[in-house]
C-alpha cells in the first residue's frame, strides 16, 4: 500500500459512513466473551489481534509490531476492558493510532483485502507458518466474526466465500518417538518420588497425578480435577472414576473468577455430561497411597499443591522434567520420549491399542488352529 492509502475514505461504496474493523471487533468480543470458556477467549483474542493488524492502513506514525501486539492483546481485546488511563503512554498512543488506521469493516468485501487477512492467520509472530490447529482456531474466529457482521448488517454477504484458501490438513497421529513403553513409564513414575526434598514432596504428591495419565489415559486438565467423591477405590481389584469437570489452565485475564484455572465440562461433550473411567489395580493402589499420605484438598481433589490449590502447569511440568533426568539415560532424556506429561496419555492409548491388536491376533490364531 502506498501513501495514497492514508486518504482512503472510511465510507462504503455508496458513500455512507462505515464502522471500522477495529470498532466492530471490540463489539464482537463483548458479545462473544460470555458465551465461551477461558481458553477460547484466549484463542479469540489472539485471532482478533492477527486480523486487526492485517486490517491496518498505511498511516503515518505506525508503532512497531511488538507494541501494537501488546496494546491489542493486553488492553484492547479483553473483557472488561482495562481503564485506558491506566495504560502506559506508548500503549495509549498505539491504540489511538489503531483507531485512525483501521480499515472499514466493509473492506473485507475486497478479495485482495480478504485474502491478505486470511494469509495473516497462517503465520506466527516470527513470520513462520503456524500449526494447522492454530490456523484452524484463528480461521474459526474469523468465520464467526463474519457471520456476526452479516447478522448485524455490517456486511451484505460472506467475503470469505469466493476466496479459494484452505488450511493444509495434517495427519493426526502420535509420533512413535514420544511413546514410552511400560518399563520406561514405570521408571518415570518411580523417579517422581525422588524429585524435591522429602518434606516438601514436590514429586511424591504428584505420582498419582501422572499415574492417572498413564494408567487411565486422563488429560492433564482432567487429572488435576479428579475428586474423591467421584471415585471408587477398593482395597483390591479395579476401581472407577466418574469424570464430569476439567480444570484447564488459561490465565487470570481469561477466566471469570480471575484465577489461573477455568472450570469446564468434559472436552467435546455436552455440558453436564459424564465419562466413567475404569481404574486398573496399579492406579487404585497409587491413589489410595496418595490419599493416606497427603489427604485431599478441601473440595475433595486428590491432587493439589502445597497450599491446597490446583496444581499448575508450571509445577507439574517442572517436576516431570526433573523426573525424566533421573529416570532416563542421557541420550534418551535428550530425545522426544515422554517429553511432555501429555505424552503419558499417548503411551496409555498406544498400550491399549497394542493390547487389543494382540488379543485380536490371538483369537484369530486360535480359530485357525481349530
Amino acid at each position: 500500500m502506498g501513501a495514497a492509502d492514508e486518504s482512503v475514505s472510511a465510507g462504503t461504496s455508496h458513500g455512507s459512513v462505515s464502522t471500522s474493523w477495529y470498532d466492530f471487533a471490540l463489539g464482537y468480543l463483548e458479545m462473544r466473551w460470555p458465551q465461551v470458556g477461558a481458553k477460547t477467549r484466549n484463542e479469540t483474542n489472539d485471532a482478533l489481534c492477527s486480523v486487526t493488524q492485517a486490517m491496518l492502513r498505511n498511516v503515518r506514525g505506525r508503532p512497531n509490531d511488538e507494541l501494537l501486539r501488546q496494546a491489542l492483546r493486553d488492553w484492547a481485546f479483553v473483557v472488561p476492558r482495562p481503564d485506558p488511563r491506566m495504560a502506559p503512554a506508548d500503549v495509549r498512543l498505539a491504540l489511538r493510532w489503531v483507531e485512525r488506521a483501521s480499515r472499514p469493516l466493509v473492506d473485507l468485501m475486497d478479495p485482495v483485502v480478504m485474502r491478505a487477512v486470511m494469509q495473516a492467520l497462517q503465520l506466527k509472530q516470527d513470520g513462520m507458518i503456524a500449526a494447522a490447529e492454530t490456523q484452524g482456531h484463528k480461521r474459526m474466529t474469523l468465520v464467526n466474526a463474519v457471520r456476526y457482521a452479516i447478522e448485524q448488517g455490517g456486511l451484505r454477504t460472506d467475503p470469505m466465500a469466493p476466496i479459494n484458501w484452505r488450511i493444509t490438513k495434517t495427519v493426526k497421529q502420535v509420533a512413535p518417538r514420544v511413546v514410552a513403553n511400560s518399563a520406561q513409564a514405570r521408571s518415570l513414575l518411580c523417579a517422581l518420588s525422588y524429585v524435591g526434598g522429602y518434606r516438601r514432596a514436590r514429586g511424591r504428591r504428584l505420582v498419582g497425578l501422572f499415574a492417572g495419565m498413564y494408567y487411565a489415559g486422563l488429560r492433564p486438565a482432567e487429572a488435576v480435577a479428579v475428586s474423591l467423591p467421584d471415585c471408587v477405590l477398593p482395597t483390591e481389584g479395579w476401581g472407577r472414576a466418574i469424570l464430569h469437570v476439567t480444570r484447564p489452565q488459561a490465565g487470570k485475564k481469561w477466566t471469570d473468577t480471575g484465577r489461573l484455572h477455568d472450570e469446564r465440562g468434559l472436552k467435546s461433550r455436552p455440558p453436564g455430561d459424564t465419562r466413567p473411567v475404569p481404574l486398573p489395580p496399579e492406579l487404585v493402589m497409587l491413589w489410595r497411597e496418595s490419599i493416606q499420605t497427603f489427604g485431599t484438598a478441601e473440595d475433595g481433589r486428590l491432587f493439589f499443591n502445597e497450599h491446597g490449590g490446583i496444581v499448575g502447569f508450571s509445577t507439574y511440568y517442572g517436576v516431570w522434567h526433573e523426573a525424566r533426568d533421573l529416570a532416563l539415560p542421557p541420550d534418551v532424556a535428550d530425545s522426544p520420549l515422554a517429553a511432555r506429561p501429555y505424552d503419558l496419555r499417548h503411551s496409555a492409548l498406544s498400550t491399549w491399542l497394542n493390547a487389543g491388536s494382540r488379543s485380536h491376533r490371538g483369537r484369530r490364531t486360535r480359530r485357525q488352529q481349530r
